[in-house]
This record gives C-alpha cells, sequence and structure tokens, in this order.
C-alpha cells in the first residue's frame, strides 16, 4: 500500500470516528454547550451527514487501482 492509499484511509477513518460521536450524540440527546450558547442538535445531523460521506468517499477512493 502506498502512503497516499494510507492517508486516505487514516482520513477516512478519523471521519468515521467524528461521525460516530456525532450519532452518539444525537442518539442520547447529549447537551452541548461553548461558553453561554448550546449548541442546537441540528448541527450534529448537518456534521453527522457531512462525515459520513467524507468518511465513505475517501475509502473509495484509497480503494479505486492506481493508473500506474
Amino acid at each position: 500500500m502506498n502512503p497516499q492509499k494510507t492517508g486516505l484511509r487514516v482520513a477516512s477513518i478519523l471521519f468515521a470516528i467524528f461521525a460516530v460521536g456525532h450519532l452518539i450524540r444525537l442518539i442520547n440527546q447529549i447537551p452541548v454547550q461553548v461558553g453561554n450558547h448550546q449548541i442546537p442538535m441540528g448541527v450534529s445531523w448537518v456534521a453527522l451527514i457531512i462525515a459520513a460521506v467524507l468518511c465513505i468517499w475517501l475509502w473509495r477512493l484509497a480503494s479505486t487501482p492506481s493508473s500506474r
């Protein structure tokens, strides 16, 4: 495996962990507060979708055969 594929896989796993964290927040209704501002659950829905799409995209990109 070349370094580019390894980097894509690592980034994909990090996005997966990020997505799982948001999913856990949504399931358990965990409140998040930054200073005096409470972050709404809708932000986690958006972040979950973006992280999941990036995770899948990077994993598939790493799985495609190289052109060489």
